[in-house]
């Protein structure tokens, strides 16, 4: 079964085409500046040279025919027809607590998305966007929404509620979600089974480390607490985000610098992270460059990201009464060894031991603590295509 994974945002759109059996990539690419002028499809299909189409996108249904053209082009396509694409599977950020697993998408659970545009405000409506494009476009395939948020749904209540009145979790559904959900079911499950053991025996601390990152206490397969919240920035300091602070400092800045609560929003999201911090830049290879030139404030930024990271495995260590793995994943996690090595530094009272050879892994599944370790350490990249694929062929088989 060949499936199709979309994922859509607000002038962009990721696909890779897998064939479910062997879980081999087909293709891959990404059709980027939908809307905007200078629109261009990069499209890579397996063991042929990459191929550049220039060409407007005025919308996401077009960027999607285009994908298709591509994927059954003579010369660079991967299948003959459309007939050969089996299944879409949709990245859908948002579920709110309506969804707890992924589901076969039809116009009930469309409404149903829709409903939590209101809590992702940025990405649900692209995802609709990109789920109805296909659905004109292959009217006939079935589609399957994979939430962000699903895997999180297993936290209870005292981990998800805030200390705000309770009003405000009836009325409008505040509360802890948590993101990146679909990696962190992924990266655990992986983990364990580097490991030789099941998830549901262990008690494993997945670190999503990339431009955002959040951290999750995956207690034996379940998730009990995560680091991102009723949106992705609470939690670890990040790339443009700045992470969980104190909440009056917004109303501080405000009305200092005279800005609107979209204007403060804007900087927290986009202006904030390693970004702010460093006065360098967003990209953590830049700021360790800074930091080995000696920019001191490259050092701190990068000393007060391992921090914060730290910080949220103790908590969560305490959350779950112990811990048996600590993975590492996404572009930081899984990349950067001497993020992994200072982060460990603080992990001395769980009785692990970094690996300082094994360690020096960029993008490989490994354990990379010694054999004497209490705690496992593992690298362990990510993937979050293949994680949708195999739910939505589970889902329409």
């Amino acid at each position: 079964m060949n499936i199709l994974v979309i994922n859509c945002g607000s002038s962009s759109l990721k696909y890779q085409l897998i064939d479910s059996g062997t879980e081999e990539v087909l293709a891959k690419g990404l059709c980027e500046r939908i809307g905007i002028d200078g629109s261009v499809l990069t499209h890579t299909p397996a063991g042929k040279d990459k191929v550049k189409i220039e060409t407007p996108m005025p919308n996401h249904t077009v960027a999607v025919k285009l994908v298709i053209d591509a994927l059954t082009d003579a010369e660079h396509g991967v299948v003959k027809s459309l007939d050969e694409i089996n299944a879409v599977g949709h990245r859908v950020v948002h579920g709110g607590e309506k969804f707890a697993s992924s589901v076969v998408i039809n116009d009930e659970v469309l409404g149903a998305i829709e409903e939590c545009n209101d809590l992702a405000p940025l990405h649900n409506p692209a995802n609709l966007i990109g789920i109805n494009s296909c659905r004109e476009i292959m009217p006939d395939v079935p589609m399957v929404a994979v939430f962000d948020t699903a895997f999180h749904q297993t936290m209870p209540e005292k981990a998800y509620l805030y200390g705000l009145p309770y009003e405000y979790y009836e009325k409008y559904k505040i509360r802890r979600y948590g993101f990146h959900g679909t990696s962190h079911d992924y990266v655990s499950a992986r983990a364990a089974e580097i490991l030789g053991k099941t998830r549901d025996t262990l008690k494993i601390i997945v670190c999503h480390l990339g431009n955002g990152g959040s951290v999750s206490a995956v207690d034996h397969g379940k998730c009990v607490d995560t680091s991102m919240g009723l949106t992705p920035l609470e939690g670890i300091i990040m790339g443009t985000r700045s992470g969980s602070i104190d909440p009056a400092i917004c109303d501080f800045i405000c009305q200092k610098e005279h800005l609107t609560s979209a204007e403060m929003n804007s900087i927290l999201n986009k202006k904030s992270g390693v970004l702010g911090m460093s006065k360098v830049s967003s990209d953590f290879r830049d700021i360790e460059a800074a930091a080995n030139d000696g920019n001191t404030l490259a050092e701190v930024t990068l000393d007060a990201f391992y921090y914060s990271v730290a910080k949220y495995i103790g908590a969560y260590a305490a959350a779950m009464n112990g811990v048996d793995a600590i993975a590492f994943t996404a572009g930081v996690g899984e990349n950067n060894v001497l993020g992994r090595a200072e982060i460990a530094k603080y992990l001395g009272y769980l009785g692990t031991e970094i690996d300082a050879e094994k360690n020096n892994v960029r993008g490989e599944d490994r354990v990379i603590s010694t054999d004497e370790s209490k705690v496992a350490l593992l690298c362990v990249p990510t993937n979050e295509e293949l994680a949708i694929a195999r739910q939505t062929a589970s889902l329409v088989k």
